[in-house]
């Protein structure tokens, strides 16, 4: 599947490249949905858990189980926790304590990492 990925989605998932704030259409989808992995195609992250963070960037307060791993990043001068596809390796974005209940948590993704599939009418 990584051969069909535009190079803006290359470098994001395998070269830890971060898309422009609020240019991704993925920041105001509002259907029921999955989420996948762009480079191969795993279920990531349900719509149910997608709020609007006004980061600029599709965000959600829960992971589809087992689906998603975290590493410290130290990039940038800062300590966070990057989030990857736990099937592929492909960085998706960077996970914060701020997000809403029931978790608290933001995980802040790249649209350009996401390919998202709307629920059957």
């Amino acid at each position: 599947m990584t051969d069909k990925l535009s190079p803006a989605q290359r470098a994001v998932l395998f070269e830890h490249a971060t898309e422009r704030p609020f240019t991704s259409p993925l920041n105001a989808e509002k259907r029921p949905g999955d989420y996948h992995c762009a480079g191969c195609g795993a279920l990531l992250y349900k719509a149910s858990t997608k709020y609007n963070s006004g980061s600029g960037w599709p965000s959600f307060w829960d992971a589809v189980e087992g689906a998603v791993g975290t590493r410290t990043d130290t990039a940038h001068g800062m300590i966070r926790t990057e989030v990857h596809c736990a099937s592929c390796g492909g960085h998706l974005g960077h996970v914060f304590p701020d997000g809403p209940q029931p978790t608290g948590l933001r995980h802040c993704i790249n649209g350009l990492a996401l390919d998202f599939v709307p629920d059957a009418d």
